[in-house]
């Protein structure tokens, strides 16, 4: 008897779904213990980055979003700390503004509401109620940063915040040092996901007025032309500011590479590649060398 009662809170959160996690206390930040990290300090009591943050970290891209079968548990109502939550048994459109916060180490490496390993470095989140897995925008109503986000967890559970972020999420966000901050929380359609894509940009062509000589005014931050060929990728990124600073840092970094870093997009993504390469072996070495250089995992593509 005592085991049945024992596995009947289970049971009710959702046969055959894994239990929604339970949010530790929140603590104002005089009573946060504190973390040596450079960066950034965690919003839980007991949470935090880990040990040893990957060096990387702003090379991770974003989620990509891309049409997948819902949960087939994770979308029932559920009861956490009294509350009862319904979630949505299908995507919709969906933008709301509230408080943003992030989970890290204390659940690193456990199961999240869809049965998935929580990857605090991955580009992932947390919500009540949108349908698992689904994909958001999230912008940071503060500094304008905008990232892409796999929804694969249920939280946060308290009723002055609106999502949780994965740690490398809310460390693009700008979010770690304060713990949380407002943000902007857009859900996209992965059926339509590239049709909402940006068009490159192209440089604008203007007369000089007195020798009716042309001369480019403005040069193209995105390149205007797909020249076929072999490309090595080295990140993609919901937000083209995001892709252009990562492209930036790459130049002085990598700078026999430089003349040859584009940002191609496509899908709704900013591709940050270096190339045209005429052969892949060629590119091949070029992505084994930046990998040995930089630890950055970089991707051949042909186009």
């Amino acid at each position: 008897m005592l085991a049945v009662l024992w596995l009947l809170p289970a049971l009710l959160i959702g046969c055959g779904s894994v239990a929604p996690r339970q949010d530790a206390p929140v603590v104002s930040k005089s009573e946060r213990p504190a973390v040596a990290t450079k960066k950034g300090g965690g919003y839980y009591l007991d949470d935090g980055p880990g040990d040893n943050p990957p060096a990387n970290i702003d090379t991770i891209p974003d989620a990509e979003p891309k049409v997948e079968p819902l949960h087939k548990f994770a979308n029932r109502p559920y009861s956490v700390l009294g509350q009862t939550y319904t979630p949505d048994t299908r995507l919709k459109l969906y933008k709301e503004t509230g408080v943003a916060s992030w989970y890290g180490r204390r659940y690193h490496g456990q199961k999240t509401s869809i049965g998935e390993v929580y990857d605090m470095y991955g580009m992932t989140a947390a919500h009540p109620t949108l349908a698992l897995p689904s994909y958001v925008r999230v912008t940071n109503l503060k500094n304008s940063k905008s990232v892409v986000v796999r929804v694969n967890d249920r939280g946060p559970f308290h009723s002055d915040r609106l999502i949780d972020l994965s740690y490398t999420a809310a460390y693009k966000l700008g979010v770690l040092a304060g713990g949380s901050t407002r943000v902007e929380v857009e859900a996209i359609d992965p059926a339509n996901f590239v049709a909402a894509a940006k068009p490159a940009e192209v440089p604008v062509i203007a007369p000089l007025a007195d020798k009716g000589s042309i001369v480019a005014v403005q040069e193209a931050p995105l390149q205007p032309v797909a020249v076929s060929g072999h490309y090595v990728q080295l990140g993609a990124f919901g937000a083209q500011e995001n892709a252009e600073s990562f492209r930036s840092r790459l130049k002085g970094e990598l700078a026999l590479l430089a003349d040859k870093l584009q940002i191609h997009p496509s899908g709704g993504m900013y591709r940050v590649h270096a190339g045209p390469y005429q052969t892949l072996a060629e590119a091949s070495q070029v992505a084994t060398e930046i990998k040995n250089s930089l630890n950055i995992k970089a991707v051949l593509t042909t186009r």
